[in-house]
């Protein structure tokens, strides 16, 4: 039983508040554990100065972590996050963002992810996340 990038943008559309679903995140890859997402550059989501602003991101990598962990399960289930910890490398303007989550431990009551969030393009992230998030079913 796999688990499809028809299966996680399904996810996507039914187990996520409107605004979130506003960032029009769309799930590019999908393999157990492991998720990539676009975010799409809009200038909706830009701070003063025009890069992306860091709430959006956080967004972003807080719902690839989703993603990813119904990969590793092979199905949504209820989850919610414990902790979300970002560092912000460098600013992301004009561009998409690929957002990259990897589950690191799979737990019965408990999952970690990093999350590399790279501008489309380029070779490095410009900025990393950490979560934990607890398994309700």
């Amino acid at each position: 039983m796999g688990f499809s990038v028809e299966d996680a943008n399904a996810v996507l559309a039914e187990n996520f508040a409107p605004w979130v679903r506003d960032l029009g995140l769309l799930v590019e890859q999908v393999e157990p554990g492991v998720a990539t997402l676009r975010l799409p550059w809009s200038d909706r989501l830009a701070r003063q100065g025009g890069a992306m602003s860091g709430q959006a991101l956080m967004a972003a990598a807080d719902t690839a972590t989703v993603i990813a962990i119904s990969a590793a399960r092979a199905a949504f289930v209820p989850m919610t996050t414990v902790q979300l910890s970002t560092t912000f490398q460098r600013p992301i303007a004009g561009v998409d963002v690929l957002v990259l989550a990897t589950v690191t431990k799979l737990g019965r009551t408990l999952a970690f992810a990093d999350i590399a969030l790279t501008p489309d393009g380029a070779s490095a992230p410009a900025a990393q996340a950490h979560t934990v998030y607890a398994l309700l079913g």
